[in-house]
């Protein structure tokens, strides 16, 4: 190899290391930057006004085993009492799913039990409970379009069945205070992804709001 050969190929050889040099690092996984994260700002609550015909409250999966193991859960018990009391004060439709035993006296608290009459969701089973069960034809039925979304996990059940509200073309009111889970932090990633984390199918079809914000009207 002649000399200036041999002096090409130095030469390109500092050229290809000096353009891997400005290539930017490659990524760590999200593990690496999880303690750096800064959570976004908690999202709006909005205030809604449903129209009772057409809107179903749904309370999902309040049970002694659950429910009644998640301090979290309790404490939300009178929330969704309040939900209740709305609900049948309005004439509204109200669907319930029991995990478990599926036995009425099996649930946290007998102040939100089904009265008779109440929809009792068949097959309601994982987080969608629409989801090969008998809770979309008896929506259908009813002629509901709007359903107000309660109960356990915050991030199971109750994001779960929202997401499933929507593909099947409904729109849903989530109360914050009308959901719970395990721990704080699956409540605020439930809340985000329900209001501004999910997809624009999801999003913009779901109202995260609370309680006192929901209004009853035609």
């Amino acid at each position: 190899m002649t000399g200036q050969a041999i002096q090409l190929t130095s030469a390109t050889a500092l050229a290809v290391a000096a353009a891997l040099a400005t290539l930017p690092v490659e990524a760590a996984d999200i593990t690496t930057e999880w303690t750096s994260i800064k959570a976004p700002a908690a999202p709006q609550l909005k205030a809604v006004t449903v129209d009772p015909r057409t809107t179903a409250l749904l309370v999902l999966d309040l049970m002694k085993n659950n429910c009644g193991a998640r301090p979290r859960c309790q404490a939300m018990v009178p929330n969704v009492k309040k939900l209740i009391d709305a609900a049948r004060a309005n004439n509204m439709m109200i669907a319930y799913n029991l995990t478990g035993s599926g036995k009425v006296e099996d649930m946290v608290d007998q102040s939100v039990a089904p009265r008779a009459g109440e929809h009792m969701i068949k097959d309601g089973r994982g987080a969608n409970k629409f989801y090969n069960s008998s809770l979309e034809p008896a929506l259908k039925e009813k002629g509901i379009r709007t359903v107000i979304i309660s109960g356990t996990s915050a991030q199971g059940a109750v994001a779960g069945t929202t997401q499933g509200a929507t593909e099947r073309g409904f729109k849903a009111v989530v109360p914050v205070d009308g959901m719970s889970s395990e721990d704080a932090f699956n409540e605020l990633y439930a809340a985000w992804h329900l209001a501004k984390g999910g997809p624009a199918a999801l999003v913009d079809n779901v109202t995260v709001t609370r309680g006192d914000l929901i209004k009853y009207g035609n």
